[in-house]
């Protein structure tokens, strides 16, 4: 046999030897694949480290819904708190005009002392009348009414004088009349003229008196003391106004 032919013949049984063993391997990897690393990892991945993880980031992100339901739960619960505070306030809002009644009650109150601060009709208790005889105009007499009293008063429109046993006021002279009523401040006067009569004595009636009285629109009635001696009057007998100044009063 040539050494050709012994080469030959020895790679062949190699070939077929190497050839048993591969298929010896193949058919041992195919019984023992159940149990192969990647296998078991397949059938493990529970307890894997990465399905470990997201389990556990699945039992978190149930926790954290979890605790969110029950954040929403308690949101809500303390929405329906404070919807309810919310009625409270709505309660609170119901009183309010309780409190504004109060308000009201204090604004009248208010108001009362408002209306005491308002001026008052004068009464004779706290007003009191002069009667002075002037030279100019002639048989002029000058009343003036003195606020002795603490508060603001409004006189009457005018003085409704009556002379002596007269059984009617003179009249007034309305060229006179003021835009308002005179008031009187404590301490402050007030002013009317007389014409006791005419001078140029065309008059009728003519006679002397020695007594005044002046009624109050409070029903009181001031007497007023006349010169000694008293004041000559006739039918010429004439009132003005009740006026803030004695300038203006001595005018008619």
């Amino acid at each position: 046999m040539s050494a050709r032919t012994t080469r030959i013949r020895l790679f062949a049984a190699t070939t077929v030897a190497l050839a048993a063993l591969s298929l010896t391997a193949c058919q041992g990897d195919s019984d023992t694949g159940a149990k192969s690393p990647s296998s078991s990892a397949t059938t493990t991945g529970p307890s894997s480290p990465s399905d470990g993880t997201s389990t556990g980031t699945g039992s978190n992100a149930g926790g954290a819904a979890g605790s969110k339901e029950q954040t929403g739960s308690k949101e809500k619960d303390q929405g329906g708190s404070n919807g309810s505070g919310g009625s409270g306030g709505s309660s609170g809002s119901g009183n309010a005009p309780g409190s504004n009644g109060g308000s009201g009650a204090a604004g009248s109150q208010g108001g009362g002392k408002n209306d005491d601060a308002k001026p008052g009709k004068c009464s004779a208790s706290s007003v009191k009348i002069t009667a002075t005889e002037v030279s100019r105009p002639l048989n002029h007499l000058l009343l003036t009414a003195t606020n002795t009293g603490s508060k603001t008063c409004y006189l009457p429109a005018y003085p409704m004088a009556r002379f002596g046993e007269a059984q009617s006021v003179p009249p007034v002279a309305e060229e006179t009349k003021p835009q308002a009523v005179t008031t009187l401040e404590p301490g402050k006067s007030g002013y009317a003229g007389v014409l006791l009569s005419a001078g140029d004595g065309s008059a009728e009636g003519g006679h002397t008196v020695t007594t005044l009285t002046v009624p109050f629109d409070d029903g009181s009635v001031a007497t007023v003391a006349l010169p000694s001696g008293g004041v000559h009057v006739d039918n010429a007998l004439t009132v003005t106004y009740w006026q803030p100044s004695m300038d203006t009063a001595l005018t008619y």
